[in-house]
């Protein structure tokens, strides 16, 4: 008589996601994207965190009937009911006037409001009552300029994230099903790179992608990052620039005795001029591309992969995805919003985390 395979059941993951700005695509393609999760994760639970009426004007954008927008009084009511055909909507600051969330029109206290809903959205993982963050897109300008507590110093997620949870230096990365980049800089004017470039932020981003590689599946032919070049053709020896002999090549070093004492199981090369390094991971060569500044990685990432690439901050105690996109502004309302990279991101959020918890237990 055949014996039944026993079934593996995965775990119910509670999404925490952040609107976005709610002047922004952010509602839009925050609630068409928790409404079409089921299709992907059945056990994937998203809760918004954000403002009622914007989550509804986004349904009615996105031709969703609005009725379907549930407003819940806590976190508990949304992964209690569960109902599916259901957006769940948590509202943890104040209601916003109709002016403050008017398509592309951001104000002061919807700057205000978005920075309010990261940080809930945020509590409620660090709390214990969600699993995983995804937060939506927002405008930098408009939370620095809001008059909010702390927002005047607000550069971005990553670093707000790494600083609210005093994680030190993390790794900003991009995740696609074809190609995964990450950076040694973040958002950083282009004069001031070289300078931080150095032995110990490089090793940090190549040790950090190697955790996020090892986390996830890989289409490359074995699991090998590639270290890019800050300068042309990786410095011809010195001739063209000499970041690669004095910061990038230690940090290669480095990193490799890192991950070897982590057990990661990832091999590393470089330093690889930037354009062939990009050119083989997109063949499948690496399993991911070690970027030395901002738009040496988002440029191939968005030219290969845009709309459904991922932002993960890897170094952070807790998951964290994000949409590879901006605010949209200029078709807000309009229903042209594409919600693939919010889908992607709430997906890759319940994966990754369940994949920690798995290496968690093991341990």
């Amino acid at each position: 008589m055949a014996t039944e395979k026993k079934r593996t059941i995965r775990p119910i993951v509670r999404l925490a996601i952040s609107m976005g700005c709610p002047c922004s695509i952010g509602p839009e393609v925050a609630v068409r994207a928790a409404l079409d999760l089921e299709k992907r994760d059945r056990r994937a639970y998203p809760l918004i965190i954000g403002d009622l009426e914007a989550a509804r004007a986004g349904a009615r954008a996105a031709h969703i009937d609005e009725r379907r927008v549930v407003k819940v009084r806590t976190p508990q009511d949304a992964w209690d009911y569960a109902w599916r055909g259901a957006i769940f909507v948590h509202e943890t600051q104040a209601p916003l006037a109709a002016g403050d969330r008017k398509p592309g029109k951001p104000t002061a206290a919807s700057g205000a409001a978005q920075l309010g809903w990261i940080d809930d959205a945020l509590d409620l993982v660090t709390g214990g009552e969600a699993d995983a963050l995804v937060t939506g897109p927002v405008s930098k300008d408009a939370i620095a300029r809001s008059g909010a507590r702390g927002a005047s110093s607000f550069r971005g997620h990553t670093e707000h994230l790494a600083r609210r949870l005093d994680a030190g230096d993390v790794t900003m990365a991009f995740y696609s099903d074809g190609l995964v980049s990450s950076l040694v800089t973040t958002h950083l004017p282009i004069a001031k790179v070289p300078r931080a470039i150095t032995r110990e932020a490089v090793a940090r981003a190549i040790v950090h992608t190697a955790e996020l590689v090892s986390l996830v599946p890989s289409e490359a032919h074995r699991r090998c990052i590639a270290v890019a070049s800050l300068n042309p053709h990786a410095g011809e020896a010195g001739l063209l620039g000499g970041e690669e002999a004095t910061a990038i090549a230690p940090g290669i070093a480095l990193a490799k005795k890192q991950i070897e004492k982590a057990k990661l199981r990832v091999a590393v090369e470089g330093p690889v001029g930037a354009e062939t390094a990009f050119r083989r991971a997109n063949l499948g060569w690496f399993s991911a591309v070690v970027a030395m500044y901002h738009d040496q990685a988002t440029i191939p990432m968005k030219l290969s992969s845009f709309g459904s690439t991922v932002n993960v901050t890897v170094g952070l105690p807790v998951v964290r995805t994000s949409v590879d996109h901006g605010t949209g502004y200029d078709i807000a309302g309009k229903g042209e919003a594409e919600s693939h990279g919010m889908l992607h991101a709430m997906a890759l959020a319940a994966q990754l985390w369940r994949a920690r918890e798995k290496r968690r237990r093991r341990r």
